[in-house]
């Protein structure tokens, strides 16, 4: 069976409005129930630092869809450990604790499902020991394409090389940065840019989006550099002045909020007054945009302008019930962005395993045939290489209480 509307298409085209949590949660509400017993599930997120404001509300999201499934996907339980892929020293993700995370849950003769990673270089770590495993992977963050893709940008030997087995047993419900890097171009032209600078944070997702902006960038006949900077500088103000003698007038920051995103960003500001900043997902949140949380001042917010692969949340198929249910929960009523995305992840694991996914190799299939999915975020497919068949993303601003707000979809073919 895939997993598309089929034996439970009675309960999802009734309860369609609510979205995949209806059908997830409800024991009696699919033929496919499970093969009982007791199976594990694991997230690896980074809980500290300066993206905990996304990663925080994405885990929460997660941990949502199994409280309101009763821990259950059918007749099968579900016993969800939350693992922290970073450590307060690095202040984000570490190499050797997603290391560690990754073989925690491969030599867990339960597990069969792993949702992780939220960055894109610590599933380059994380995809070859649970490959090994043959356990399955749902990422809710990951953009880089060269997890699943050789398309232009991506490095050499990728994709294969994280697949040691041959057979892929990871997936993303995100879409990946060749339509992220659409968009951003398409915004440049929208707002009139004419020269832009990329500073990357020389990290797998940073600097693989900022290589792939470039081509798209070149493509439309834009004048770009990139240029990968040290993360923890104390000020990056010999690289502003460069731009400022180059008559850059855009500029964008590919990387994360941890990796000296705020710092680089107040010092381009303050060398270039008139010049427009972007970011991409890795700094859409909080962290960034917030000046309470440390983040950019006040006074850069109409200036700023970012991408997440989510619109405004309320407006997805079963956002508004997500929001609802998320509030009454946590007490948050504008979650973060990527908290649906979180969610999303669980009711996937869980109708997964309903379909019929509850041992590793079971789960893998059955997570290669979704199909048609009627989700959250909106209806999608999994293809044959891991990537969802979603593809809008949202332009986002800095919004009165400084955290970003929607302001309209880019749409991009993918």
């Amino acid at each position: 069976m895939s997993l598309r509307s089929t034996a439970a298409a009675g309960c999802l085209v009734a309860l369609l409005s609510l979205g995949v949590a209806a059908c997830g949660s409800d024991d009696s509400s699919s033929s496919d129930s499970g093969g009982g017993g007791t199976v594990d599930v694991y997230s690896s997120l980074p809980l500290q630092g300066a993206s905990k404001a996304q990663t925080g509300a994405l885990q929460q999201g997660i941990a949502l869809a199994f409280e309101q499934a009763g821990n259950k996907a059918g007749d099968t339980k579900i016993n969800y450990t939350s693992l922290d892929d970073s450590t307060a020293q690095a202040g984000n993700w570490d190499p050797a604790q997603v290391a560690s995370n990754a073989r925690k849950a491969a030599q867990d003769k339960n597990a069969v499902a792993y949702i992780g990673e939220f960055n894109s270089g610590a599933s380059a770590i994380s995809i070859p020991i649970l490959n090994q495993a043959g356990l399955g992977m749902i990422s809710p963050a990951n953009t880089y394409p060269g997890l699943t893709t050789s398309e232009p940008g991506t490095e050499k030997g990728e994709p294969e090389k994280y697949y040691p087995t041959g057979k892929r047993n990871y997936s993303r419900i995100v879409p990946r940065d060749k339509i992220q890097a659409a968009a951003l171009v398409k915004q440049f032209q929208d707002d009139g840019c004419t020269s832009v600078a990329i500073a990357n944070d020389k990290e797998t997702y940073g600097a693989g989006l900022a290589r792939i902006v470039v081509l798209d960038a070149e493509a439309a006949n834009l004048k770009v550099s990139n240029t990968g900077i040290q993360k923890d500088a104390p000020n990056y103000r010999s690289y502003a002045d460069g731009l400022k003698a180059d008559g850059v007038d855009c500029f964008l920051f590919s990387g994360v909020t941890a990796n000296g995103a705020v710092q680089i960003t107040k010092d381009v500001a303050a060398a270039l007054p008139d010049a427009k900043l972007y970011g991409p997902d890795g700094v859409c949140e909080s962290g960034f945009t917030n000046p309470k949380s440390k983040g950019i001042p006040a006074s850069l917010a109409p200036r700023f302008k970012c991408t997440v692969a989510t619109l405004a949340i309320k407006d997805t198929p079963g956002g508004a019930k997500f929001v609802k249910d998320f509030n009454e929960k946590y007490g948050v009523s504008n979650p973060d962005p990527y908290a649906i995305y979180g969610y999303a992840a669980g009711q996937l694991v869980l109708d997964t395993i309903k379909a019929g996914g509850t041992t590793k190799e079971d789960f893998i299939t059955k997570l290669f045939e979704t199909k048609d999915y009627d989700s959250v975020l909106g209806q999608f497919s999994i293809d044959e290489n891991g990537d969802t068949s979603l593809t809008d993303y949202g332009l986002y601003k800095v919004g009165a209480d400084g955290n970003p707000a929607f302001v309209q979809a880019i749409k991009q073919s993918s």
